[in-house]
């Protein structure tokens, strides 16, 4: 009895992200389907193509106002992925040059450019009633002036210019959504992350810890809590070379969630940066380093 006791214990402490990615992961490996010799785009650096097993229409639900979903099996590096994030929707930038770290490098030109690709999007100023304005402005002037529009969104799908585009956008939509919980003055800012395709083993919780971030900053410059973060992936897959990894990382006993922190100080989501934010009681397993990527 104590046993079962101590392992009921461990499954009450261990963070959620983990169990949704372990989950996941299992799914994707028992029940995905395998590109294995069909014709497929991606190929490995020594130019064998790359297959994936997966699985489509994925949706997995985080709760950001019980817990951060930053796994503990490893370590997800919550400043690199801040900047990224920052890059894209802060700076607005399609230049590697700005970003601290390489994991743009592959699809970089000799300048540095990325091509008419996610921060270039975001920059784009359009029309609307109320003026002009790009993407993001046009997010932050909803939240806090029509907070429950059902029209709060981003896209950088933009089908025009995707032949300038050195990547086509993986994580291309926001939808922002606001609600409130009886008797709280504050209101609740909730997300969909729409992607059309994620390499589970080198992205998944890179993206749900920085749109998780992103919903951080947002609530807080608009006086709003955090809800929950839905994540909708189309094409959920693992590559051929990953699996044997996968299987390793989704053995390891998770541990307790850390605990996020944001610099209450900063008002203005332009003043943020990727040293604002912070996992404090971050226990993790070991890295897995030199993860081969396709592209």
């Amino acid at each position: 009895m104590s046993a079962l006791l101590e392992i009921d214990n461990r499954r009450t402490h261990m963070s959620y992200a983990d169990h949704i990615f372990i989950n996941m992961c299992k799914d994707i490996i028992e029940n995905g389907t395998s590109t294995e010799g069909e014709k497929v785009r991606p190929k490995w650096e020594d130019g064998t193509s790359a297959y994936t097993i997966k699985q489509f229409g994925v949706v997995n639900r985080y709760d950001l106002s019980k817990e951060f979903p930053a796994l503990t099996l490893r370590r997800t590096a919550i400043k690199s992925c801040t900047d990224e994030m920052l890059w894209i929707w802060q700076q607005k930038s399609n230049n590697i040059n700005d970003l601290h770290s390489h994991v743009w490098d592959e699809w970089a030109d000799e300048t540095g450019s990325i091509g008419k690709a996610y921060g270039y999007q975001m920059g784009v100023k359009h029309q609307y009633k109320e003026g002009m304005m790009d993407q993001v402005d046009r997010v932050i002037y909803d939240l806090k002036n029509n907070p429950y529009s059902r029209r709060i969104m981003t896209n950088i799908y933009v089908h025009a210019d995707l032949h300038e585009m050195h990547l086509y956008p993986c994580a291309y939509s926001m939808t922002f959504n606001v609600t409130k919980k009886p008797g709280q003055d504050k209101l609740v800012l909730n997300a969909i992350l729409n992607q059309r395709s994620q390499d589970i083993l080198a992205a998944n919780n890179w993206n749900v810890c920085q749109y998780a971030v992103l919903m951080h900053m947002l609530a807080q410059v608009c006086d709003m809590q955090v809800g929950e973060l839905v994540h909708v992936i189309a094409d959920a897959h693992i590559y051929d070379r990953h699996i044997p990894l996968v299987k390793e990382l989704i053995s390891r006993e998770p541990l307790p969630a850390p605990t996020f922190w944001l610099n209450p100080e900063v008002k203005d989501f332009y003043r943020f940066t990727r040293d604002d934010v912070r996992l404090d009681n971050y226990q993790t397993g070991p890295q897995i380093t030199n993860i081969p990527i396709a592209v």
